[in-house]
């Protein structure tokens, strides 16, 4: 089935809407008691000086559809998020050294998430390579069945589905400080280091968007 695509405008709206409750999770989430693991200590200024480097080079295009995108105070690694791959084996975001990461979570019970992962799916559909990637992390809880049937009505086959079903990966970063409901999305370079994060939906799909990341990756959006 084709995805549907969803007009800018209305994820812009939803967006705005969202923006009011940042500070409320419960707007979009419940919180599960579990953690994601230790916290680890930030890596050293050298160690993430490009991510800095890079997050600044990008502030002019964080504008229009992806105006939310911002740089982060700190650009660090963060606690190595754990979630399960397409088979189902444990993955990490370690696991994906060398690529530049848009990580979002989403559910299927957060309307703006719904209507943002077609949007993904076109982006990793015209950029997804060895360099970059979308990594959509599914956080329902309880079985596959719901994700995935989701994905299929909506024509989503161009992004892997990855999957926390023990909601851990949204309470790390949200203990970060950088989730503070659904869809949260981080970009992340190709040394696991953060360079930018929203909270609310975008038009990934957008002009704006691809330039963005053609810009985080060092090369043109696909045409």
């Amino acid at each position: 089935m084709t995805a549907k695509k969803v007009p800018a405008a209305k994820l812009i709206a939803i967006a705005g809407v969202a923006g009011l409750f940042a500070g409320a999770a419960a707007i979009y989430v419940i919180e599960s008691q579990s953690g994601n693991g230790k916290a680890v200590a930030s890596a050293s200024s050298a160690e993430c000086g490009a991510a800095a480097a890079l997050a600044e080079s990008l502030v002019p295009l964080s504008k229009g559809q992806v105006a939310a995108m911002m740089s982060v105070p700190e650009h660090r690694k963060l606690p190595d998020l754990s979630f399960t791959g397409p088979d189902g084996a444990p993955k990490r975001i370690a696991d994906f050294s060398g690529k530049t990461l848009l990580v979002n979570l989403w559910a299927t019970w957060c309307v703006p998430c719904r209507e943002e992962m077609p949007a993904l799916n076109a982006l990793q559909k015209s950029m997804g390579s060895d360099r970059f990637e979308v990594v959509a992390i599914n956080i329902d809880t309880g079985t596959d069945d719901k994700p995935k049937a989701f994905l299929e009505e909506t024509g989503v086959h161009d992004l892997a589905y990855y999957r926390d079903s023990s909601m851990e990966t949204f309470n790390t970063l949200k203990k970060e400080g950088l989730a503070f409901g659904l869809p949260a999305t981080l970009l992340m370079d190709e040394k696991g280091c953060l360079v930018s994060s929203m909270n609310g939906p975008a038009a990934w799909d957008s002009d704006d968007a691809k330039a963005l990341i053609g810009a985080a990756i060092g090369t043109r959006p696909a045409t």
